[in-house]
């Protein structure tokens, strides 16, 4: 039977452009389903699931919403509904690969849709506002595909016949394509990475892979954390090699690259082995000098590239990260290890270069130690994080906690 795409959008005043898309698609042999979460007026054409149907399941009467004229209302009636109907749809097996068509508001709902659905799940948004600014509001942790639809999505012309043609070829493709065969699957552990960390992950990464683990390595920039802690909350992840925590600095100094206030808690709560060490905490990450805050100008500053500036932290800041590594590792409901690099916690921190700061990197370690439970083990290395040997201790430690994790007292 032919896989199905669910094509979603406001078919009150996007009906012609959607229509498009779906006969562009169904002549690729699929099958379509086409979902509308307009509010403003009747369809052009008959969905398959209509607004009064999305409007029921975000909890709503789509008659009331179009007499109150609450635009707000709406988008979250649609949102929570639309939401509730993809996934139903993907539990039903109805649901192969998602497409929406849309400007600012259709793309807040058809993407908020589109991140309830499964990491692999073929997700595709046509939207006018891509292009213009961050995109991170509507991807979030998922992954989901942005095609910009050049024109604004106002009736099909010239230009958007051709942009319908290359979003029905790539969903259809995605939908398509084959998992191509691989190795057996093997236990997942997850890692954070910087650029001024790569040697110790990549060390790492080698051991860890020789051992018969799959190691997936995240780039921590804020939506790297932010994806590796929802794969580990998401059930996946065996363990967690995170030494690379730099988005805390960017969380506290008000950085361009910040995880948010949940940065670390995941594998806590999830209860599986997690090696945590103050990776890269001596930077702050802005964009170009131009763009940094008035407060920072004075600060020590060091251009990574034209578009990159990085801020060492000072003993107070550092001292602050020190407090949030030790209480969340405090509230880890499985096994936990913290290791300090005494040498420096980065590339340009360490003896000679840029960022060496003995005393700041001192403050964050002492506010571990004064704040860490007793019963946690703290390992000081003697070394720079990026030395060969902080990087074997470390999987020798996580590896170690797994052992121990599976050969633990079990019910009986």
């Amino acid at each position: 039977m032919a896989k199905t795409v669910v094509i979603v959008g406001t078919l009150d005043t996007k009906g012609a452009d959607l229509q498009v898309l779906r006969d562009l698609i169904q002549a690729r042999g699929l099958q379509t389903l086409v979902v509308d979460f307009g509010v403003l007026g009747d369809p052009p054409f008959p969905p398959d699931i209509s607004a009064a149907q999305v409007a029921q399941a975000g909890g709503e009467d789509l008659a009331t919403l179009r007499a109150a004229r609450d635009k707000t209302r709406a988008m979250r009636a649609m949102e929570r509904g639309l939401s509730v109907v993809v996934q139903e749809l993907c539990a039903a097996g109805r649901l192969h690969g998602i497409v929406g068509v849309g400007g600012g508001s259709g793309t807040s709902i058809a993407t908020a849709a589109m991140r309830q659905l499964p990491i692999g799940v073929p997700k595709l948004m046509v939207s006018s506002v891509v292009a213009s600014g961050d995109v991170g509001q509507f991807v979030g942790t998922r992954d989901i595909t942005l095609m910009p639809s050049v024109v604004d999505i106002v009736g099909v012309n010239s230009i958007s016949r051709r942009i319908y043609a290359n979003a029905a070829g790539a969903i259809a493709g995605m939908v398509e394509q084959a998992i191509p065969a691989d190795q057996p699957d093997r236990p997942i552990i997850v890692a954070s990475m910087f650029g001024n960390t790569t040697p110790c992950v990549t060390r790492a990464r080698a051991l860890l892979e020789a051992a018969g683990y799959e190691v997936l390595v995240f780039h921590a920039t804020g939506s790297g954390g932010r994806t590796m802690e929802a794969l580990i909350e998401a059930g996946f992840v065996t363990a967690c090699f995170d030494v690379t925590t730099t988005e805390l600095a960017d969380e506290i100094c008000g950085g361009v690259m910040s995880a948010g206030p949940d940065r670390l808690t995941a594998a806590g709560r999830a209860g599986i082995p997690t090696l945590i060490a103050p990776g890269c905490v001596d930077m702050v990450n802005f964009w170009a000098r131009d763009t940094l805050p008035p407060r920072y100008h004075n600060r020590h500053l060091y251009e990574w590239n034209p578009n990159t500036t990085l801020m060492r932290t000072n003993v107070e800041e550092n001292r602050r990260i020190g407090v949030w590594i030790a209480r969340a590792a405090n509230a880890a409901r499985g096994p936990v290890a913290v290791l300090l690099p005494l040498r420096g916690v980065s590339q340009l921190d360490s003896p000679g270069g840029a960022f060496w700061d003995p005393q700041a990197d001192a403050a964050c370690f002492e506010a571990i130690r004064a704040h860490l439970r007793p019963d946690i083990p703290l390992i000081e290395i003697d070394a720079n994080i990026n030395d060969p040997e902080f990087a074997e201790r470390a999987v020798e430690v996580l590896l170690d906690m797994i052992t121990s994790m599976r050969s633990g007292p079990t019910c009986q």
